[in-house]
């Protein structure tokens, strides 16, 4: 484990670092290298003589060199790989030039690229991160937490890698995803890289191109579920509130079965959140809000239609029907303004096979009586657009191409603006292209995609597309949690951190821009929702009073380097 300690000498308003790591040791230890950059006094002193090149640079001259050499890769996944090769061996160095360049790098850290690098892990891995927790290890879940990198944690993301964006199981591979949210944290709301864990939980997989991989990594083992799964659950989190009983839990990319379970299971025992679920319905709630509000409507008076039934899609859903019950309508009248089609086509309660989190916002036969059913067996998305006419159409189904001209065609009959929100990832998963959407409806449409797409020209004008990223959310939320030392995360919570993304909305001010910011302002949005994040968990009980400015400023981590001193021997 790294021995090191940031010093701050009040007197002399300096700060340094502490650390009794030398020569080969010290130039592999990612937090602390400083490659080039080391001064000829730090060489001496840590016996870096020789090791590096005689000459000394800055942090920038180093990211002027990595920025060549990553324009040279031929492909995003070759320049994920890149990335994390040099987060690998300089985490300082990554983060500087990933924050230099985030619009254009975060889709090669994160969405959609990602996808790939989850894909391939096994084939790829160079050097791992994060903790691995195997079920046959499931009796030493604390030893294994002991083995974390550094003693201080303040944020913990967690997968079992079973619903890993649009691509579904892949087992261990998942990790990946876990860091790079975790870099997202950093690069988005300043979070300290050091004091973040990404785990892996490996319970097997049902994924038999990676079991029937020789080269797969992970335990060779058909997932484990039911009362087996649950235990394994409990007692990881039983570990984690004994050994890091003050970290914020954040889960990421599980089963659409188990990603609610464990959120409610655990919900009041510890700080924790869903990003699929919660931070999904932020962003795209925050997305409908705004698109509402530059128009003078409510979501009150909205019919919205759902093409994916699954953790996200719910989680959206939640999250709307939270806000239409604090603008007066009652659960069942917020409800009956959401129609959700599964696999098998409108949700209805004839089905047998709904999880308790569908059966809520299943029909009734009574309210589709009516209906001209071309097939009774299966109300698919044309049906219920034909006679529902939705406002408001959102896609979390990782069926590409889903919504046809015909459909959007029909929406936009009988609404002037259409809000369509096509968010599954990868791209390749994506519901429809907002070039096609825009011209099927005259360019009417208001929309955000779940994966970056390109600017559409249409009708003479140049129009971004906003991209419903959970980046908008989730690290502003963790930074107010955990600058606020909130011991849980309530709805209240999750509420103003919706309400304070819509204030940056840009068509609140023009009403033919998009409907979410671009990457540029996202720190100081962050910065932003941190505030309202922490004063609600206060007002709610759920931290104590603070002073909010000061612990946020104090919580937010720059990529910079700091001089090193060995340290002090005492006498």
């Amino acid at each position: 484990m790294p021995t090191f300690n940031m010093i701050k000498n009040e007197a002399e308003d300096i700060e340094y670092i502490e650390t009794d790591l030398t020569g080969k040791v010290l130039l592999e230890t990612a937090p602390l290298n400083k490659g080039t950059a080391f001064s000829e006094e730090e060489r001496q002193t840590f016996g870096l003589l020789g090791q590096l090149p005689q000459h000394i640079e800055i942090l920038e001259d180093q990211a002027e060199r990595c920025y060549r050499q990553y324009q040279s890769c031929s492909s995003s996944l070759a320049k994920n790989i890149y990335l994390k090769n040099v987060q690998n061996q300089n985490e300082t160095f990554f983060y500087k030039i990933v924050t230099d360049h985030l619009e254009e790098m975060l889709p090669i850290i994160y969405t959609p690229t990602i996808g790939e690098a989850v894909e391939k892990f096994s084939l790829e891995l160079r050097k791992p991160r994060g903790l691995f927790i195997s079920y046959p290890d499931r009796n030493r879940i604390e030893e294994i937490l002991g083995n974390r990198p550094n003693k201080t944690i303040d944020l913990i993301v967690v997968t079992d890698g079973e619903g890993v964006l649009g691509i579904g199981d892949q087992g261990i591979g998942g990790i990946d995803i876990c860091i790079g949210k975790s870099s997202v944290y950093t690069l988005c709301a300043g979070i300290n890289p050091n004091r973040i864990l990404p785990i892996q939980l490996d319970v097997g997989t049902n994924n038999k191109k990676l079991l029937d991989d020789p080269l797969y990594l992970g335990w060779r083992h058909a997932r484990i579920s039911d009362q087996a799964y649950d235990n394994f659950i409990t007692a990881f989190i039983a570990a984690i509130k004994n050994k890091l009983p003050n970290a914020y839990l954040h889960w990421e990319d599980f089963g659409k079965e188990n990603a609610r379970k464990n959120l409610n299971r655990f919900r009041e025992e510890l700080c924790t959140f869903n990003d699929d679920m919660q931070g999904t319905g932020i962003v795209a709630s925050s997305c409908i809000l705004s698109a509402l509000s530059a128009f003078n409507q409510k979501l009150t008076a909205q019919q919205i239609v759902f093409f994916g039934a699954g953790t996200a899609a719910t989680g959206i859903a939640d999250q709307l029907c939270s806000i239409m019950i604090r603008d007066g309508l009652s659960e069942s009248e917020a409800r009956e303004r959401i129609w959700m089609l599964g696999s098998k086509g409108l949700l209805t309660d004839s089905m047998s096979t709904l999880t308790s989190f569908q059966k809520i916002y299943a029909k009734s036969s009574k309210q589709i009586s009516e209906w001209e059913l071309d097939n009774v067996g299966k109300i698919d998305l044309r049906m219920v657009v034909k006679h529902v006419h939705p406002s408001i159409l959102i896609g979390c189904s990782a069926a590409s191409g889903a919504f046809t001209e015909e459909i959007i065609q029909e929406m936009a009959h009988h609404t002037e603006h259409p809000i369509i929100l096509p968010l599954s990832n990868p791209t390749s998963k994506s519901e429809a292209v907002p070039k096609d959407l825009l011209k099927w409806t005259k360019g009417k449409a208001l929309i955000a995609t779940g994966s970056p797409f390109e600017s559409v020209k249409t009708n003479g004008k140049t129009i971004r597309i906003a991209q419903c990223n959970n980046a908008f959310a989730f690290p502003g939320l963790g930074l107010g949690i955990i600058a606020s030392k909130a011991k849980r995360l309530t709805d209240n919570m999750i509420w103003v951190a919706c309400l304070a993304l819509t204030d940056y909305a840009p068509i609140k001010q023009n009403k033919t821009a998009p409907l979410l910011p671009d990457l540029s302002s996202i720190k100081k949005i962050s910065c932003h929702i941190a505030e309202v994040v922490a004063k609600q968990a206060v007002e709610d009980g759920a931290a104590d009073k603070i002073d909010i400015e000061k612990s946020i400023k104090q919580a937010v981590w720059k990529p910079k380097y700091y001089s090193y001193q060995k340290p002090k021997k005492i006498l």
